[in-house]
């Protein structure tokens, strides 16, 4: 089944997570999405998997990374209100503090939707949305 359609499926029934499902690097990173009303949450679950200092131990940063991106896009997908593909141009990431290994927690605001352009800023956390350990802005065009 091709992605927009898992995209027509998720927006009539509310659902995202099939969508989520449905990208291979989504899968890979093992995110989730949970929906509070109009309220969208990304999670990147604890898993050895997603380390890159077993010290610490820590997230690796390219993880944290991809999360952020991955949920900056799904979040654009989930506001259309008809399935269009958005391409990634410019996404700045700032790490804040250091990603432990636990679950990981992301919001997603679009803060502009043009026509062909969208901007999303991404927030992260762990245990507090106080105190985020990244936060990201991405421009994308709109197909």
């Amino acid at each position: 089944m091709s992605l927009s359609c898992e995209m027509r499926r998720a927006m009539e029934a509310g659902d995202y997570e099939a969508l989520v499902r449905a990208i291979p690097y989504a899968c890979t990173l093992g995110m989730e999405c949970e929906t509070f009303g109009e309220e969208v949450v990304f999670r990147l679950p604890r898993s050895d998997d997603n380390l890159g200092n077993p010290i610490l131990p820590a997230i690796h940063g390219g993880v944290i990374g991809g999360f952020l991106e991955m949920s900056a896009m799904l979040s654009l997908m989930m506001s259309q209100e008809t399935p269009r593909l958005p391409r990634i141009v410019d996404f700045s990431l700032d790490y804040l503090r250091a990603g432990l290994d636990r679950d990981t927690f992301c919001e997603c605001h679009l803060t502009r939707q043009g026509n062909r352009v969208a901007n999303v800023i991404v927030t992260a956390w762990q245990q507090s949305r106080r105190k985020p350990i990244a936060t990201a802005r991405a421009h994308f065009i709109m197909d």
